[in-house]
């Protein structure tokens, strides 16, 4: 089945989310589902849109430890297919200010060291 492509090539949303993931080592950006991943190797760390609905939006994987703070925030939500893997989601305004870029920095940090190899994250901590 053929998803929908949810962004323009050039969208600024996904321009600001791929400046943030591909700054990471081994990172590579796929597209799948319609939308881009973002991947350390093989295996997704953050997506941009969580579906047709919410568009401008990263579906990230939370440091377990936090995850409870998030579900108490209104800010973030439960996405479709993968909530149930402990995924989260939040909605963005492409057009923020650079303080909530910040903090969507450091949920995609946190998502990649989810997932990273313990190779990629030595990598990751030598050069942060």
């Amino acid at each position: 089945m053929d998803h929908p492509e949810l962004f323009e090539p050039d969208d600024p949303f996904v321009a600001r989310m791929r400046a943030i993931c591909l700054r990471f080592p081994e990172a590579v950006e796929v597209s799948a589902w319609g939308r881009p991943t973002f991947r350390a190797g093989k295996k997704v760390f953050a997506l941009a849109g969580s579906g047709l609905a919410r568009p401008y939006s990263l579906v990230f994987k939370p440091d377990p430890d936090e995850a409870r703070a998030f579900h108490e925030d209104p800010r973030f939500f439960v996405p479709k297919y993968w909530g149930a893997s402990g995924w989260l989601g939040i909605d963005i305004d492409p057009a923020a200010p650079d303080s909530v870029w910040k903090e969507v920095a450091e949920l995609i940090e946190t998502s990649y060291r989810q997932v990273a190899l313990k190779r990629q994250l030595a990598v990751l901590d030598e050069v942060m």
